[in-house]
């Protein structure tokens, strides 16, 4: 055990010969250049300026409800209800007003703020408000005003497309209809036979109607519906 101690202590003790040919030979290598020093430096930062970028890259927000609102209504005014509105855009009101719907009332159908007159600003199916008056036909002879619907409590319905047929005759088709609600967020109306006003003359014609749609959000500004069909509505509250 003495000899191998010894044996194992000398041969670290008599090492200073290869330590010293280490140490040359390390010391024989060229050290790096002011150049290349400044260059790592600069690897090193840039790296970390790569991974804080990375880190803080921002992710996409939805943003607020007044956000989205004001989004939605941007895209919608001033397009005569979806009609000069492309695919694309028509698309990007939908990612919007799914959006919105994340922030709508529990019961939108027990709201208060369902009640007022309300325009109908846009449709996804632009030919929907308005009937045969809003197909591509009809906006020849027939010019678009405005179209308003008014919810009346406890359960009335009242809408209303005003016209301008011909350029110089001004004209309106109304209907009265009775609200029932379906269950928390549906609501259905049956209204009676529309009503045809043209100049000094005013008769009806059809019958009773009956529509389905879901209010997908509400607050002050604005409503969003969806019908049976999956047409997209937004009404903007009347001042």
């Amino acid at each position: 055990m003495a000899t191998a101690s010894s044996a194992l202590f000398s041969t670290v003790v008599n090492c200073p010969t290869n330590a010293v040919k280490t140490r040359s030979l390390r010391s024989s290598r060229p050290k790096p250049t002011s150049h290349l020093l400044h260059f790592r430096r600069l690897q090193r930062r840039s790296s970390g300026v790569r991974a804080s970028v990375s880190v803080s890259e921002p992710r996409v927000d939805t943003g607020r409800p007044d956000d989205l609102v004001a989004s939605i209504l941007s895209k919608v005014l001033q397009s005569d209800g979806g009609v000069s509105l492309e695919k694309e855009e028509h698309k990007q009101v939908a990612e919007v007003a799914q959006e919105l719907q994340k922030y709508c009332v529990s019961q939108p159908v027990k709201s208060p703020l369902i009640f007022g007159e309300w325009d109908v600003v846009y449709c996804s199916n632009p030919t929907s408000p308005g009937g045969g008056y809003r197909s591509a036909l009809g906006r020849v002879f027939f010019r678009t005003k405005e179209m308003v619907q008014a919810l009346e409590a406890p359960d009335t319905v009242r809408n209303k497309v005003s016209f301008s047929a011909l350029g110089f005759i001004d004209g309106e088709v109304s209907l009265k209809g009775k609200l029932k609600a379906l269950d928390d967020t549906w609501i259905q109306v049956i209204f009676e036979m529309p009503k045809l006003k043209v100049g000094e003359m005013e008769f009806q014609y059809g019958g009773e109607s009956e529509v389905k749609l879901q209010i997908t959000y509400i607050d002050e500004r604005i409503r969003l519906g969806k019908g049976s069909r999956g047409s997209l509505f937004v009404f903007r509250r009347r001042q």
